[in-house]
């Protein structure tokens, strides 16, 4: 192209500005990713849980992880090689002298711009002297020295000089690569192009290939879509799905198959240690022949999650195996979760569609549970204590105490509970309140509403009801022996007359609900009976005073009584009535109309505040990203560190099915609001819902709180409204205002007539 020039920078001096850069673009982002972070605070956080979940397997994999790990010191060594490379690349740079100059010739003659020639040719004679090379001085110098002065003494050099800033007038433009000569150098080119076609044509297609087959592999929760489609088909075809139908769909997903995943492993000695394992469980469907139930992969994997349920002792080999099934069981579950939930919803929008029901859903949640703990399903809660066995729950399990849950032993006194686990030795005993303590306590408040709506609190049929429900989370310690000493449930129904002195009744926290009802019916119950009794001891002292006078005409004459006692009531209140003059009554009733008005208008605000602050809740919630982070899992035999998640739903419990979806609460740290949102029923009437609270990773600590529903007629739309009578050409519009008018005057003429 004329007029321009390419230069590679020959002495490398461009290209270290290039590398400082290059280099620094990688090092500064790589130190703030990649640095390991400080391993004295994981070591203090794992000091801090030591007390409560020392003896879990997780906590003594991670222990010894952070001991042995020499990871964080090769990232270390690698990220501080690089800040040294860079370092000196920087130092280099600086240090390098700047190669372009503005050529000046007043300034190596030393003289002012604009300077006459005499001037010039009396500088030039002066330096010459001192500079000439036949007289001791530089050549290079005394070289510059004639060039500037040849461009000053040169009418047409001097012309371009002051046209162009250059004496030989306009230069070429030129391009400047920040890469060193010998990189375009002929004897190079062969190696210059085999590094380009490997970095370009081998590396980077591999890199891109292998991440977009992983990508289409795999859904948005790192789960193989083939075991998405696996789940979806068995959940299809069999829609009440019990446990351990449950089990074998669970381990045949896809993560198992060494062809599909290659952290999955097969090994030689399997064929001797899965049948000795077979043996000793039992009856798990070995001889069905339903592929994928059959294959290895999924025979070996559910050996080795019942053998985690039943807590039994395997191989090293088989334990490393086993790890590794167990902590891709959560994850899968979840998967199946969102696979029922999605077909649910298939089944609602389209008719005659098979949906899952509400129990094999259900049972995707107890299994999480299970798996976590390593409990079997009929197994105590009471086991996921430390030190608990199986011969130990006959201490609990007694005529006495009864406890057959962790809130039943939260809720007992301290020698209680001590005498309880008197199996225990001290040491032991003070690990198991500190585990105990440590559980979460979970309150659950409901709101029912219709957003969006003039009355939120009427539910028409076919509305979007939405419940808003807080969730609370404490530790059990904050609650341990709270015992408030208030009026139960059960003696609010006591009328005053009957219940004397009160009575300090002590309502432990956690009491179970059940046993109040049974209480408060009781109560009421005894309540008839007395009722009863003391209105038949009046009748039978009544027919003594009187004789054998019927039941009948003792309560017509009560009747009469009381009809002329509300005779007189009425005639008095006429009187007083009489009393103020229409003026002050017509005062009283617009004072009683305007406090009536400033109630609703009350009421309408506060309405409208609570809906506005609803919808920035909401929106809030949109905004804000919660780190998933909240809670440990105290977990004796799970091999990876889990975190605290629950799941929160409403089902018709009548009909066994979903009313919401499952909302997985996955930040729930302190508290929560949670808004689940629903379509009202299409007919009218009353429903008993539930709003139910599932943990993932804790058995017995499930909530179902009951949701009464009831629904109402829609409001009618009415039809022609006047503010849709919109003309919709000017001739209409006037046509419409001259009917107005005429309509209008004759109006007037009847009123005149």
């Amino acid at each position: 192209m004329a007029g321009q020039q390419f230069q590679y920078d020959d002495s490398g001096n461009t290209f270290f500005y290039f590398l400082t850069s290059f280099v620094g673009l990688i090092v500064v982002p790589a130190t703030y990713y990649i640095w390991p972070r400080d391993q004295n605070a994981e070591q203090l956080r794992l000091k801090s849980l030591r007390r409560v979940h020392g003896r879990c397997l997780w906590y003594r994999l991670r222990l010894l992880k952070s001991q042995q790990s020499v990871v964080p010191t090769l990232k270390k060594v690698c990220l501080l090689f690089g800040w040294a490379v860079f370092i000196f690349l920087a130092y280099k740079v600086s240090t390098l002298d700047r190669e372009y100059q503005e050529y000046n010739p007043y300034e190596i003659l030393n003289l002012d711009a604009g300077a006459s020639v005499a001037e010039i040719k009396k500088q030039y004679r002066l330096l010459s002297l001192k500079y000439h090379p036949d007289k001791g001085g530089d050549e290079a110098t005394f070289m510059k020295i004639a060039k500037a002065y040849s461009a000053l003494t040169n009418e047409e050099a001097r012309k371009n000089l002051d046209a162009y800033g250059n004496p030989d007038g306009p230069r070429v433009t030129s391009f400047g690569i920040a890469l060193p000569a010998w990189i375009v150098d002929q004897k190079n080119s062969m190696l210059v192009l085999l590094v380009y076609g490997l970095a370009f044509m081998v590396i980077l297609p591999v890199v891109v290939g292998t991440w977009w087959y992983r990508s289409i592999r795999y859904s948005g929760d790192q789960i193989l879509i083939n075991t998405t489609q696996l789940f979806m088909h068995f959940m299809y075809k069999t829609p009440t799905m019990n446990m351990k139908r449950l089990v074998m769909v669970l381990t045949a997903a896809f993560e198992f198959d060494p062809r599909s995943n290659k952290e999955a492993i097969i090994r030689p000695t399997d064929n001797i240690e899965v049948p000795q394992l077979i043996r000793e469980l039992g009856n798990i469907n070995v001889k069905k022949k339903e592929p994928p139930f059959c294959y290895p992969y999924s025979l070996k994997a559910r050996v080795l999650v019942l053998t985690h349920l039943a807590r039994m002792d395997v191989s090293q080999v088989i334990e490393e195996d086993q790890r590794f099934v167990v902590k891709k069981c959560p994850a899968l579950l979840q998967e199946m979760i969102n696979v029922g939930c999605q077909l649910t919803m298939m089944a609602t929008s389209r008719g005659g569609f098979r949906a899952p029901r509400l129990t094999s859903i259900e049972n995707c949640m107890k299994l999480t549970q299970m798996v976590v703990q390593g409990l079997q399903e009929a197994k105590s809660p009471l086991l996921q204590l430390p030190h608990f066995e199986e011969e130990h729950l006959r201490y609990c399990i007694s005529k006495k105490y009864k406890v057959r849950s962790l809130e039943d032993l939260v809720s007992l006194k301290d020698s209680e509970r001590r005498n309880v686990l008197r199996f225990l030795e001290e040491e032991k005993y003070d690990e198991v309140m500190a585990v105990l303590a440590s559980l979460p306590c979970i309150a659950m408040e409901t709101k029912l509403q219709v957003l969006d709506d003039e009355d939120s609190s009427n539910i028409t049929a076919g509305s979007i009801v939405t419940v808003t429900v807080t969730l609370t989370r404490k530790r059990m310690s904050d609650v341990f022996e709270k015992e408030q000493e208030t009026v139960s449930p059960a003696e609010d129904l006591v009328p005053e007359d009957l219940q004397g002195e009160p009575t300090k009744n002590k309502t432990k926290v956690w009491q179970n609900k059940n046993k109040v009802k049974k209480a408060a019916k009781s109560k009421k119950k005894k309540l008839t009976k007395k009722k009863a009794v003391s209105q038949q001891a009046k009748g039978d002292k009544a027919k003594q005073a009187n004789g054998n006078v019927a039941g009948t005409e003792v309560t017509a004459a009560a009747k009469e009584e009381e009809e002329e006692l509300s005779d007189k009531g009425s005639e008095s209140d006429e009187a007083e009535g009489n009393k103020d003059t229409p003026s002050e009554r017509d005062d009283e009733s617009d004072k009683q109309s305007d406090a009536e008005a400033d109630e609703v208008a009350g009421d309408d605000e506060e309405e409208w505040e609570a809906l506005q602050q609803s919808i920035q809740r909401r929106d809030r919630a949109l905004l804000e990203t919660k780190s998933k982070v909240t809670h440990p899992v105290y977990s004796l035999y799970f091999p990876e560190e889990k975190q605290e998640w629950w799941w929160l739903y409403i089902a018709d419990r009548k009909e066994q099915t979903l009313v919401s979806m499952p909302h997985h609460v996955c930040t729930l740290k302190d508290t929560e609001e949670v808004e689940l949102k629903f379509p009202a029923p299409s007919k009218t009437g009353n429903y008993q819902y539930s709003v139910i609270l599932r943990s993932d990773s804790y058995m017995g600590l499930d909530q179902i709180k009951p949701l009464k529903l009831e629904v109402h007629e829609a409001k009618a739309m009415l039809d022609n409204h006047p503010q849709w009578d919109i003309p919709e050409t000017e001739e209409e519009e006037e046509d419409q205002e001259d009917s107005d008018g005429i309509e209008e005057s004759e109006e007037d003429d009847e009123d005149n007539d």
